[in-house]
């Protein structure tokens, strides 16, 4: 039986030509046998005509035009013509045709960088003539031609310049800033920018950044602030100069506009990012600026926008918990309460004060009825219950000292102590003239009892947090030099990362440094709270990568597993937020390598019992497999694609790790999703909370609560309310659904823990402190959050921040605009004037934003000095419009 191919044979196919083509042939066989010739008049109209037929051929993008297509055959040819010319003229006009020609592959055998050579050869004028698909082609050969010889530089640099004058001039920014970047000649593109690209290249600069090294990365900084700054664009210009740390620009920025209602818009940005700016004495309007920056008025326009929301009313812990929607009759949760009732006092103690945060009254712990509710609590639970006064009038220093202040005269040592940690919560990010928490907390940071003393000390580094205060400073160094304690030295380190966070303030750093070398041998080393000790001294290097290497070199001389556990914690501070793919790849190696503590065959036998014997607080080794996985979070966060790959590397990681790595596994996700709670993070952390492990599911049960911090998301309170009931007898797990509850409805839905701001354009690293206090307490959380310090989730209050947009005009007076919100697109690179928001929905100011949703004004009526609408914008009312009907 015959076989049948089913194959489809390989026809060939003769292409038929039209008559136009026909003649196009002829005509440019005609040429080449002119060129080639025994004539030399003929050449020179030849190669005239030659390269008019090239430059006017017309043909479809997506294919080689039709001369090129035809001369391919005579590529040689005219290569071996060019060789035997004498007219120098001549042979440039032909070098110029070569190296167009060398584009097209000639059977199969292209030369390397012929077109270049050929270019060089010839007039190298013009070059643009060419179009564009032959000035890229050159570029691409020129970058081959640096990496082999870098000595060609000098000949190439004519070439380089007027590549990128065509690309300028002919909407190629983008492939201009690509190709300079290749050759590391970024400066040269500025004196081709213009009034109406530099725009679209800055941006195209900004994201380039983030994936280049930071000498380079300082360099497009730099030229991007040059040429805001030079046209005039003072609050983009001071944003990438907060990116650089470049406090002089900003101050420049200050002496040079004239313009008050842009400096007061740049007052607001500085306000929000915490930064200190010396403003000029003889500045106008010094003290309203210097009032902004402070602060001053955000606990007045917060409840402004309350009032305009209608939510001044407080809420209790039960209007959160919504027991009665709990999916089941039997109702265990409350059963559970009631088996653990102190427990769960605590878990409404921080309820309460999470979600009336800043609003000033609340239905437990104010007035008369709030004794007694403190009285509810148990040992520390009193401490943590008199601190949430401080969340209740945050922001509000006028106003909420009163309340506090008659528990400052408290015979309970606990009771006074969460006075003194509620002073310092009330006075966070707002810095106030008369100093109160200074005057008031100063005298207890040497007081005998050691809460009272660590309160004051945290109470300090919370109301100062950011200022670099060189008197606060000092004090705080005092106490680290009097620390008798663990818990004490731990204390005042954090609090002074909190204050010098991202100065790397020697004074302070070698103050914590001389502790921990001078304790080397003391039994103090042992405990956990080293770790909180050395998390505060990487405070001071947050964001500042290399900063950190004389550190490390002097943490050498401890033992492990302090080494590589104080190394870890070092280099997670420096990187957080700079996406580097080095350390995130060192991390990754340092997850899989086991510290090994036994130095003999004789103490491997008795691994076990060692492992057993270990203290409650005593320090864990497997904390130096968990810190580098929390840092994958922190390092990547910010950077879209980093995150997306760090959530898939954690997935394999919390798959196959070890225990105390995979404890850590839901806290780097959460580091990733601060306040923006999507549908497969929650998914995902949700499966981890239900872990058989109870520090897993802890720690994602928090994790739970910082994804959706102030966002008031129904399907995250819904799980929540699942959980309760799954976890209804287990005490730790169900304390820590009561938490992220809390933190679900911070602020009942208009506050935010996400350290970007300014349309994710910047990152504050005062609230990556405030972050990383309670989830490095959690990769051990019966030492710390479930034990008795669980006041350390007040650090919180450093990085609370509201999620709104209110717009002032020019006079800060509140002016309500329609604006649109959507989702954020990313427009980089992308021609024309494409839609920045997607799933855009109108609205009157004041409106909240969630994390990832962008603004845009509705009106022509007024315009917005700021880059971006979020936060506190000025608007100012255009003289030229006319309303309509």
């Amino acid at each position: 039986m015959a076989t049948v191919d089913v194959l489809p044979r390989k026809v060939e196919k003769t292409e038929e030509l039209s008559e136009e083509d026909k003649e196009l042939q002829d005509e440019l066989k005609t040429l080449i046998d002119k060129i080639v010739g025994a004539d030399p008049h003929l050449v020179h109209p030849a190669l005239e005509m030659l390269k008019f037929l090239i430059r006017t051929s017309t043909t479809s993008m997506t294919s080689v035009p039709k001369p090129l297509k035809y001369l391919a055959p005579y590529y040689e040819t005219l290569k071996e013509a060019h060789g035997k010319m004498v007219n120098v003229a001549v042979k440039k006009q032909c070098a110029d045709i070569i190296s167009v020609l060398a584009m097209c592959p000639m059977g199969g055998t292209e030369t390397p960088l012929e077109s270049l050579k050929y270019c060089m050869l010839g007039t190298m004028q013009n070059i643009g003539d060419w179009g564009h698909e032959y000035v890229h082609h050159i570029e691409t050969q020129i970058v081959e031609q640096l990496l082999r010889c870098q000595k060609s530089e000098e000949k190439l640099e004519n070439l380089i310049e007027d590549c990128v004058r065509f690309d300028c001039e002919h909407h190629g920014e983008i492939q201009a800033c690509d190709f300079l970047m290749e050759i590391d000649h970024l400066e040269k593109l500025e004196k081709y920018l213009n009034a109406g690209i530099y725009q679209r290249v800055c941006m195209y600069l900004t994201s380039c950044a983030k994936y280049v090294d930071e000498i380079e990365c300082e360099k497009i900084y730099k030229l991007i602030g040059e040429q805001y700054f030079k046209y005039e664009e003072y609050i983009r210009a001071a944003i990438i100069a907060i990116h650089l740390n470049k406090r002089n620009v900003i101050e420049d920025i200050f002496r040079t506009s004239k313009d008050g209602a842009l400096l007061r818009q740049l007052a607001f940005i500085c306000g929000r990012h915490l930064l200190n700016v010396t403003l000029p004495d003889d500045l106008e309007d010094r003290d309203e600026l210097m009032n902004i920056m402070n602060n001053g008025n955000l606990s007045s326009q917060f409840l402004t926008l309350a009032r305009e929301l209608d939510i001044m009313d407080p809420k209790s812990p039960e209007d959160v918990y919504k027991v009665w929607l709990e999916p089941t009759p039997m109702r265990p949760s409350i059963l559970a309460e009631n088996i653990d009732s102190a427990r769960q006092n605590l878990a409404s103690s921080f309820v309460n004060g999470f979600v009336n945060a800043g609003f000033g009254n609340d239905k437990l712990v104010s007035g008369d009825s709030g004794n007694r509710w403190i009285y509810r609590n148990k040992e520390n639970g009193m401490l943590s219950a008199t601190a949430s006064l401080g969340l209740v009038h945050l922001w509000d220093v006028d106003g909420g000292l009163t309340p506090i202040d008659k528990y400052l005269y408290s015979n309970d040592e606990l009771i006074k102590s969460g006075a003194l940690l509620a002073l310092g919560i009330v006075n966070c990010r707002v810095r106030n003239e008369c100093d109160p928490a200074l005057a008031l907390l100063a005298d207890f940071i040497s007081d005998k009892s050691s809460a009272i003393r660590n309160s004051a000390v945290l109470g300090l580094g919370l109301a100062y947090v950011g200022t670099d205060r060189q008197d606060v400073t000092s004090l705080l160094i005092v106490a680290v030099e009097n620390a008798t304690t663990a818990e004490n030295f731990a204390t005042a380190c954090l609090a002074i990362g909190l204050v010098c966070a991202n100065t790397c303030n020697a004074e302070a750093s070698n103050a914590i440094l001389t502790k921990l070398v001078d304790w080397r041998e003391n039994e103090q080393m042992k405990s956990t709270h080293m770790v909180l000790a050395v998390l505060g001294l990487g405070f001071l290097y947050l964001g500042r990568k290399d900063a950190i290497d004389a550190t490390c070199e002097a943490v050498e001389v401890f033992e492990e597993p302090h080494n590589a556990i104080f190394k870890s914690l070092l280099h997670l501070c420096a990187y957080t937020g700079t996406g580097d793919v080095f350390i995130i790849q060192e991390m990754l190696s340092n997850i899989g390598d086991r510290v090994n503590l036994l130095k003999d065959e004789e103490s491997k036998l008795d691994a076990s019992s060692i492992k057993s014997e270990r203290k409650k607080n005593e320090i864990d080794s497997g904390l130096a497999q968990a810190i580098p996985v929390l840092g994958l979070g922190c390092v990547s966060l910010g950077e879209d694609m980093g995150t997306e790959m760090c959530s898939k590397i954690l997935g394999s990681v919390g798959r196959y790790g070890d225990p105390a790595v995979r404890r850590a596994v839901p806290l780097a996700i959460a580091m990733n999703s601060v306040s923006k709670p999507h549908l497969p993070v929650i998914e995902v952390l949700t499966k981890y909370s239900h872990d058989s492990d109870e520090k897993v599911a802890c720690n994602a049960i928090f994790a739970l609560g910082i994804v959706g911090a102030g966002t008031n998301n129904a399907r995250l309170a819904a799980t929540l309310r699942q959980l309760a009931v799954y976890h209804a007898r287990n005490a730790a797990e169900l304390f820590m659904v009561r938490i992220s509850q809390g933190l679900t409805h911070l602020g009942k839905g208009t506050l935010s823990l996400s350290p970007l701001h300014t349309d994710r354009l910047l990152l504050d690293y005062c609230s990556i402190a405030a972050l990383l206090i309670p989830m490095i307490s959690l990769l051990d959380p019966h030492a710390f959050i479930l034990g008795q310090h669980h006041y350390l989730l007040y650090s919180l209050a450093a990085g609370m921040t509201p999620r709104w947009l209110i717009t002032l005009d020019e006079n800060l007076e509140h002016v309500s605009v329609p604006v649109r919100v959507g989702q954020a697109v990313d427009v980089v690179g992308k021609a024309g004037t494409p839609k920045t928001i997607v799933g855009i929905h109108t609205h009157t100011t004041p409106v909240l934003l969630a994390c990832g949703e962008r603004a845009e004004l509705a009106t022509e009526q007024y315009e917005a000095f700021g880059p971006t609408l979020d936060g506190i914008c000025v608007l100012r009312k255009r003289p030229d419009y006319m309303e309509t009907d």
